[in-house]
């Protein structure tokens, strides 16, 4: 099993916000709410972390817990510029990234619905060591060399066998010494090593875990070694679904990464001469879907996930990750996903940003279905099997079977199973 590394900016938000000023960060500061959003405070730091103030913290209470609290404003736009600047320093090296805003978008859309992933932590991110390892003198210190030449930037690097436990062990990783957890043989068993010592609330950098970490430290579970030992009939019992899927992730049961394609980024921007807002926003957005969708570097592939943003006459700036409940190409669809996001909007804007995150199987709109390759058609049926189960869970989608064609009995003719495509 290859190793899974992780790349890890501690409070990058923050940092980004600080510009250069390294002294704020050693004071009690935080992140000011997102002009337009609920009133809850960003990334922390460390001084204010002591003080009881929590990233999420409602503005007022993290205010009472922490009256020297300082607040910087934030700006999500330089944010995402900035990381993607960084994601492009680790291709460059070789590396084929998947980041944390790529995992939170998959998620969203497992859950089906159009959704903002806004879970996602900006400056975490993820490549196999197999991938690059030839190219850094095949030693993972080379890899791990490569990556701070590139970044030229203090930054915390973990490996382990799968992508949760690589971003906990950089979660405990210093800047100058990575933690590395070592990857079984062949049809073995991963073992968490150091970070069966490390607390639960580990789990929370994993978005859909939160609600879970309080009912664990209630029963007594504090460590991640503790939730592992556990048999996974009484995990499964206690926690439900949810429960399951930690504990999963603790074995090293976990989706392999899914990289991005670098070559694939579209976007579009329009400076609005004028403070623009309501209709006139609305024609801006179309205009920016027309020119995305037409962008030759699209290749027929349907959207699945959009970055909407915005400059505002006031000095700030705002963004939000639109997750489509299918992938698609058709216009007037998709403005009817982003168009309810412009009233979010905290003020006029004078510039208009559209980016395309991530894209579907590409599929042709123009034939019929039982007209596709059977391979296109088989692809299609598991995906909407799967977005079934996500919504209804394990029965959402069944299939009947023949028991006992002659009985008189209706219930013994026939059975239902799980649907398998």
């Amino acid at each position: 099993m290859s190793s899974v590394i992780c790349v890890h900016l501690p409070r990058f938000p923050l940092v980004m916000a600080a510009d250069g000023r390294g002294e704020l960060l050693a004071e009690p500061v935080a992140l000011a709410p997102e002009p337009g959003r609920t009133a809850v405070v960003g990334e922390v730091s460390p001084a204010a972390e002591a003080a009881g103030v929590r990233r999420g913290l409602p503005l007022g209470e993290a205010l009472a817990r922490c009256p020297a609290l300082r607040l910087l404003p934030p700006d999500p736009v330089a944010v995402q510029a900035r990381w993607d600047e960084l994601v492009g320093r680790l291709e460059g090296i070789g590396a084929a990234v998947e980041t944390a805003q790529d995992v939170a978008a998959r998620d969203v859309s497992s859950r089906g619905g159009d959704a903002v992933a806004l879970d996602a932590e900006v400056g975490t991110a993820w490549f196999l060591a197999s991938s690059v390892r030839r190219l850094h003198g095949g030693s993972l210190d080379g890899t791990v060399a490569a990556v701070r030449g590139a970044l030229r930037m203090p930054v915390r690097i973990g490996a382990a066998p799968t992508r949760f436990l690589s971003r906990a062990a950089a979660g405990r990783a210093r800047v100058r010494r990575p933690v590395v957890l070592a990857s079984p043989a062949a049809g073995g068993v991963v073992e968490l090593g150091a970070l069966a010592d490390e607390p639960v609330s580990a789990l929370a950098q994993r978005p859909g875990f939160e609600r879970l970490i309080p009912t664990l430290e209630r029963l007594g579970i504090s460590t991640l070694g503790e939730l592992r030992a556990l048999p996974a009939g009484t995990v499964g019992a206690r926690f439900g679904r949810r429960g399951l899927d930690a504990h999963e992730l603790l074995h090293g049961h976990e989706a392999p990464l899914r990289p991005r394609d670098p070559s694939t980024r579209i976007e579009a921007d329009l400076l609005l001469p004028e403070a623009a807002s309501g209709d006139q926003l609305g024609h801006a957005l179309g205009l920016l879907i027309d020119r995305v969708l037409a962008d030759p570097g699209r290749r027929h592939r349907p959207v699945r996930s959009l970055l909407l943003q915005a400059s505002l006459v006031e000095r700030g700036t705002w963004q939000e990750r639109v997750v489509l409940r299918e992938a698609m190409a058709d216009a007037g669809r998709i403005r009817l996903a982003l168009g309810p996001r412009l009233a979010l909007l905290p003020s006029p804007a004078e510039r208009l940003a559209l980016r395309v995150d991530g894209f579907g199987v590409p599929v042709p709109a123009d034939r019929p279905l039982l007209e596709e390759d059977a391979a296109i058609r088989l692809a299609r049926l598991r995906e909407a099997v799967r977005q079934v189960r996500e919504v209804a869970g394990p029965e959402g989608a069944l299939r009947v079977v023949a028991v006992d064609p002659e009985s008189r009995v209706t219930e013994r003719r026939m059975a239902l199973t799980p649907f398998q495509a």
